[in-house]
């Protein structure tokens, strides 16, 4: 008799900064498409591509949160955590309304994996659900060995998302820090992107830190305090 099944990722707690509205995008129209795909999805599905830091992971999970406050079932689908076990997964994902789907530049190449995500594609499809993908390519530049994958990803609505600019990091934090009920000054912010890894994912996890510490002290974040913070790692 087989054992059971290994538990996969395949939803978790939404962090409450990670939300459509605490994305910042330069496209003004990305938004409300976003939430009209949260909402009713559409038959083609939405792929989203772009480099590491450019907020992908970002919005696949905002996405999921907006859709479930919608009432609707949506799963996120992060295929780092289940590469070569995407067929176990997939069959876990019937009767969700929106499927969000991560990374998929991850399982190419993998023939079992890339034929599991072709038939999961299929199937949403046939059955009217919405599904997001993203990736660090466009279709067509991804190294996928099965052709009709990439002519199902391809007949996508495509999205590329910018790296994002100091002017977009800075918004990107301050929305961020106010959703977390945290008191940030733009000079703090200013002097964080001047002396940090400016990478979105060290940024967050920068601001969790200063976050834990500003509540142990009863502080806000300021230029000193932030200093001091730094300085004890």
């Amino acid at each position: 008799m087989s054992g059971p099944s290994p538990q996969l990722p395949l939803a978790l707690r939404y962090p409450p900064d990670q939300r459509l509205e605490t994305f910042v995008a330069d496209d003004t129209a990305l938004l409300p498409q976003l939430r009209d795909f949260a909402l009713a999805g559409v038959r083609r599905g939405l792929y989203v591509e772009g480099a590491a830091g450019t907020g992908k992971t970002h919005l696949a999970i905002a996405l999921c949160a907006e859709a479930d406050r919608l009432g609707r079932r949506a799963v996120y689908l992060p295929l780092r955590g289940i590469a070569g076990r995407l067929r176990d997964a997939a069959q876990a994902l019937d009767g969700h309304d929106l499927v969000a789907i991560d990374d998929v530049d991850v399982i190419a190449g993998d023939r079992d994996d890339e034929v599991a995500l072709f038939d999961l594609h299929n199937r949403l499809h046939d059955a009217g659900r919405a599904v997001f993908y993203t990736a660090s390519a466009a279709p067509e530049a991804l190294a996928l060995g099965l052709p009709d994958l990439r002519s199902r990803l391809g007949q996508c609505i495509r999205v590329p998302l910018p790296v994002l600019d100091d002017a977009g990091r800075h918004e990107l934090l301050r929305l961020r820090a106010e959703r977390r009920g945290l008191q940030v000054d733009a000079a703090t912010i200013d002097w964080l992107l001047r002396r940090v890894d400016r990478d979105l994912p060290a940024l967050t996890a920068l601001l969790d830190r200063l976050d834990h510490a500003s509540l142990a002290s009863q502080r806000r974040l300021t230029v000193p305090f932030v200093r001091q913070v730094l300085a004890l790692d």
